[in-house]
């Protein structure tokens, strides 16, 4: 695998190496030794999927917090989808920052967000799915969530927002002390 660095500290674009023949191709897309090697967490609790019926349909800044903070690796399988995370890490380097990356069924790269950052997507496509991998169980009194519209940070999304859940819809303003996550 090819792990690089996005400009957020610890936040990683990674992306497969194919073994290719004329069948098609093999790759892993996940190694634990080798997610270890680059000081990544490389425990997994879940598999979870994520479908979208329609293009323009955003889900998130989501995160949980301590103790429950969650590492996440994630695949675009079906379509195609504009993943976002934000560091909300108060003494990292990077916080505050936020990062976009194009994910597609065809491109195959993969996002490791680690813990402490927020995260969403809004789908590029119709019928788009996502697998994530998460290294905690899912704790509903530990979720947390940002607005994706957040003044604080300024995201630009690719596409209109034409779906949205009441709950992603409604997250307060960001406040430094109401998300306070550990670094």
């Amino acid at each position: 695998m090819i792990f690089t660095p996005t400009k957020l500290r610890d936040a990683y674009i990674v992306e497969i190496e194919r073994r290719e023949d004329d069948r098609g191709f093999f790759a892993r897309s996940w190694c634990q030794r080798e997610f270890a090697e680059q000081r990544m967490v490389s425990a997994l609790a879940q598999v979870n999927v994520s479908f979208s019926r329609k293009r323009g349909t955003l889900r998130g800044m989501h995160y949980q917090m301590k103790p429950y903070e969650e590492t996440k690796l994630l695949r675009c399988t079906r379509g195609a989808i504009y993943d976002v995370i934000i560091d909300l890490r108060p003494n990292s380097t990077t916080y505050g920052q936020w990062v976009g990356v194009d994910l597609t069924a065809d491109n195959y790269k993969m996002v490791f967000v680690p813990e402490g950052f927020a995260h969403g997507f809004e789908t590029l496509s119709d019928n788009a799915e996502v697998t994530y991998q998460v290294s905690q169980f899912f704790t509903p009194e530990a979720e947390r969530g940002i607005r994706y519209n957040d003044p604080a940070f300024g995201i630009q999304w690719p596409v209109k927002v034409e779906v949205i859940s009441a709950k992603d819809a409604s997250w307060p303003d960001y406040s430094p002390n109401a998300h306070a996550m550990a670094s």
